[in-house]
């Protein structure tokens, strides 16, 4: 074709190319939100490196697409290859405030009341993220109540320490941390605040977590010391309520978003669970009435991160140790469980982008700034 030898292709083509690709959540381009890098041309063949915030990016799909056809748009590109990856950022450190070395995100999952199904949730949103391909721990930090290995099929563990920190349970692919591990199946957990504090002190700092992604707490319900305690000893990428659709739950689930508005931790979104329930002649009874947890979250302008219905199978698979995301990867509520996980998943990479804005973060330090995928973005 005439004139080709001169089409000579430039990285600053495929970049100028690559940033009319936006992203859908933050409305800014990827090559400004550090997503790109190690553009390598050879005549007509291009190659380069696009890194997701998150290997759970809600529109990961969307974005690798867009990127390909953008570069592939450009005169003289013959061929492209990328190779798509994800790495999630790291919280900055903030002053007074203990950061866990190797664990990337840490997000509290409470309820202002109990029997919402908190730690259900806790579990299949961990075991979700983990089949998204995150790294994941889970944290109960429901000192005197602690249930988390039940549910994750962990009960029977024995801890060891290696080097003077506890190995944590794995099972599911999530790393799991509990009272539960170290006192009798039947002897109550009858502690006053300073003792709670210290034990949730210790899963943090004295836990061989290694190299986590994510670590989701499971919180005891309401706002007392523990939620204290986490918001104080750690750097909370945010929280997650957690409410059942009755007035009542609303009413609670409304203390506890203000709970982390006080302590200056973003709220990262609302799950209403036990949503509604479907009969076996497929009609749809509201037991605990509905609308409300999307309505409450509405009202207090944080994101909704989705409805899980009543089901018999999420119950059962609570009580055996096998949450229904294992067992049954396809039913709705497994795939509730992984579209709320990627919603969760976008607002913690937001959330990390607006850190520096937050009351908590003013004497934040970015870690690792100079890598070009510090920025966070929503994916």
């Amino acid at each position: 074709m005439f004139g080709k030898k001169n089409n000579k292709v430039t990285s600053e083509q495929v970049l100028a190319a690559l940033s009319r690709v936006m992203d859908p959540d933050l409305n800014m381009d990827i090559v400004s939100l550090g997503m790109i890098s190690e553009v390598k041309i050879d005549g007509g063949k291009v190659f380069f490196k696009l890194t997701l915030t998150t290997p759970a990016c809600p529109v990961k799909e969307k974005l690798e697409t867009e990127a390909k056809q953008a570069v592939s748009s450009i005169q003289g590109v013959e061929d492209v290859q990328m190779e798509s990856t994800a790495q999630v950022s790291s919280r900055g450190t903030v002053a007074g405030k203990t950061s866990i070395p190797g664990i990337k995100q840490i997000l509290a999952v409470t309820s202002g009341k109990g029997g919402v199904g908190k730690t259900t949730v806790s579990i299949n949103l961990a075991v979700a993220l983990t089949k998204l391909g995150a790294r994941v721990g889970l944290l109960d930090a429901d000192i005197t109540g602690p249930n988390s290995p039940i549910m994750l099929g962990v009960a029977d563990y024995q801890p060891t320490a290696k080097d003077n920190r506890i190995i944590p349970a794995e099972n599911h692919g999530v790393k799991c941390i509990s009272m539960a591990f170290f006192v009798a199946t039947d002897t109550p957990v009858i502690w006053r605040g300073p003792m709670l504090d210290k034990a949730i002190r210790q899963f943090l700092t004295d836990v061989e977590w290694g190299e986590l992604d994510y670590l989701v707490v499971d919180m005891p319900p309401g706002t007392g010391d523990a939620q204290l305690t986490m918001c104080q000893a750690t750097n909370l990428s945010g929280g997650v309520i957690v409410t059942t659709p009755q007035v009542v739950a609303c009413a609670d689930a409304r203390k506890g978003a203000a709970m982390f508005n006080q302590m200056h931790v973003p709220v990262l979104g609302l799950i209403e669970n036990m949503s509604y329930f479907e009969a076996p002649g497929g009609e749809r009874i509201d037991i605990f009435g509905h609308g409300g947890g999307k309505a409450l979250a509405e009202e207090m302008e944080i994101p909704f991160l989705g409805e899980i219905a009543l089901e018999a199978a999420i119950r059962q698979g609570g009580d055996i140790g096998v949450p229904i995301t294992i067992s049954a990867p396809d039913a709705p509520a497994s795939l509730a469980f992984r579209e709320i996980a990627q919603r969760l998943a976008a607002q913690i990479s937001i959330a990390a982008l607006q850190q520096p804005e937050s009351p908590a973060a003013g004497e934040c330090k970015e870690e690792g700034h100079s890598h070009p995928h510090s920025h966070s973005h929503s994916h």
